[in-house]
């Protein structure tokens, strides 16, 4: 792992580093930055507007300061060079807000009518009690936990449902805390009570302010590393459900329709996709059918 980079050309003493003025830390040159620019959107297909030139020196100040580096520039030859150091430049610059029942009135549709919709088919001979969901940029893991509440409760395991939920995100420090399964207790706001009840173990003494994941609720989860600029994704699985919500706003319009492509392909016909509302990357890409805001399901037979 890239710790100090073996003190690169360019590099300062400890001493010298201590008396440089901060602000020339942040002092990223407008060429500098189009390299950034470029890089980060081969990789991960984010788009860095000019507006977001300040959000980059910040979010990469300290990172230089630990490498003991002078400029931008020559960060810009180690993350170019190393893929190492460049998957920790991604992980630093990636947004990762997220909460618990986030859109709730997707999560109300997915109750409503999708359970409802796969009970109906179950009897009528016509899929199996198997789900297989995937969500997409999963964060630190609330999106997944949630749907994971959500049909843990409605199709419960002693019915013989099987709920099986894949949470993946470009963020290797985000998908930890996915695995860890742990929250602030303040985060428990936007969960239904009788959810978390169910579902979430409340820390006492000095973990008070703490939540975490039963056993019943980590046993449906599983996380994985995945970037959504990838030609391919390594997952075999047709997925009954794809939650791809709040990522599709950092990539540029070309990568947005590629990667909307790749969601319906890893679809079974008559999947879901769940988008944020404000998203319309799918009808841009001439996919699926809009049955709601943000939600579109997948054609079957010769239309599609």
């Amino acid at each position: 792992m890239v710790k100090n980079a073996g003190k690169p050309a360019g590099s300062m003493t400890r001493a010298a580093m201590a008396a440089w003025p901060a602000s020339m830390l942040a002092r990223l040159d407008g060429r500098t930055f189009l390299l950034f620019q470029e890089l980060v959107n081969r990789h991960a297909g984010i788009w860095l507007g000019e507006h977001k030139k300040a959000l980059l020196a910040g979010r990469l100040a300290k990172r230089l300061r630990d490498l003991e580096l002078e400029s931008f520039e020559r960060y810009f030859l180690i993350v170019k060079n190393s893929s190492e150091e460049r998957a920790i430049m991604l992980d630093l610059i990636t947004t990762n807000e997220t909460y618990f029942f986030r859109e709730p009135q997707q999560f109300k549709f997915l109750e409503e009518q999708l359970v409802p919709e796969w009970k109906q088919a179950v009897e009528g001979g016509r899929r199996s009690r198997t789900l297989n969901i995937w969500s997409a940029g999963c964060s630190s893991g609330e999106e997944p936990c949630s749907i994971a509440m959500l049909l843990l409760h409605s199709l419960p395991p002693e019915d013989g449902w099987n709920v099986r939920i894949t949470g993946t995100d470009i963020s290797t420090r985000m998908l930890n805390k996915s695995e860890a399964g742990v929250w602030p207790i303040e985060r428990a706001k936007n969960v239904p009570v009788h959810l978390l009840k169910q579902y979430m173990l409340k820390g006492v003494n000095t973990q008070a302010q703490w939540m975490r994941a039963k056993p019943a609720l980590r046993k449906t989860l599983r996380f994985a590393h995945l970037n959504l600029k990838d030609a391919e994704y390594g997952l075999t699985n047709n997925f009954d459900l794809i939650f791809c919500r709040n990522v599709l706003i950092y990539f540029d319009p070309a990568t947005k329709v590629q990667v909307v492509r790749r969601l319906f392909d890893h679809l079974a016909p008559g999947g879901w996709l769940f988008l944020s509302p404000a998203e319309s990357a799918a009808t841009r890409a001439g996919l699926g059918n809009s049955v709601f805001p943000g939600v579109y399901v997948k054609r079957c037979g010769p239309e599609e």
